[in-house]
């Protein structure tokens, strides 16, 4: 923000974004790629971004607060704790995440909207930015399809990382990211921004459908 309280927005990109957030396995990324291909639309996919492109920024981030400059070790992230836990240090990271990816949209321009996708995106976060709760739309799975995800994506069945207990720490992702997905979806109720539960009755394109629909004129 400027001193005086105002969005920094220099080429007007935040005015004019479209923005998915929610929940991890919902399809976010794949409903965006389908609206960019059918609206010439531009894509900001922030789980890319966050997990790449920002790792400079976080380990500069950890020297300055006089914290080690190496990722945490995977026992400790994965296994030393409780989902619980897990979800709130999660929350509570991603304003300065969100920071991160104003950034970067900020240094785009287009004559289209540029939809941002990602659950880092909240919507606490994006509401300032919004002149209507249209420009954006949360995307949560269901516990059914959530366990579809798990089943039939390679890169969601375990933690990447290599530690003692494999499957005691899958669970505890996976019940970190029901939490962190059950915080989105209050928010966004309490800011009246539309939640939409995927529960794998529609394909991806129906989806798609149902969330160009939402985002009406701003798509046309």
């Amino acid at each position: 923000m400027t001193a005086n309280g105002e969005i920094f927005d220099p080429f007007g990109t935040l005015g004019q974004a479209l923005w998915i957030c929610g929940g991890q396995w919902a399809g976010k990324s794949t409903v965006s790629r389908l609206l960019a291909r059918r609206h010439g639309i531009t894509v900001y996919h922030y789980d890319f971004h966050d997990a790449r492109a920002h790792q400079d920024r976080r380990v500069a981030h950890r020297v300055l607060k006089g914290l080690p400059a190496a990722d945490p070790d995977p026992e400790t992230v994965w296994m030393d704790t409780t989902p619980e836990r897990m979800a709130a240090d999660t929350i509570a990271g991603f304003p300065l995440r969100f920071e991160w990816a104003l950034d970067d949209l900020r240094a785009l321009v287009s004559g289209r909207p540029i939809l941002a996708e990602g659950w880092g995106l909240r919507p606490d976060l994006v509401a300032p930015l919004l002149d209507s709760p249209r420009r954006m739309i949360v995307l949560v799975p269901t516990d059914g399809f959530r366990e579809h995800q798990l089943r039939v994506l390679p890169r969601a069945g375990s933690v990447a990382h290599r530690v003692s207990d494999p499957e005691r720490a899958q669970r505890n992702r996976i019940e970190r990211d029901r939490l962190v997905a059950d915080d989105a979806v209050r928010t966004a109720k309490d800011l009246g921004i539309r939640v939409l539960e995927i529960d794998g009755s529609r394909d991806a394109e129906a989806v798609a459908d149902v969330v160009a629909e939402h985002f009406g004129p701003y798509l046309a």
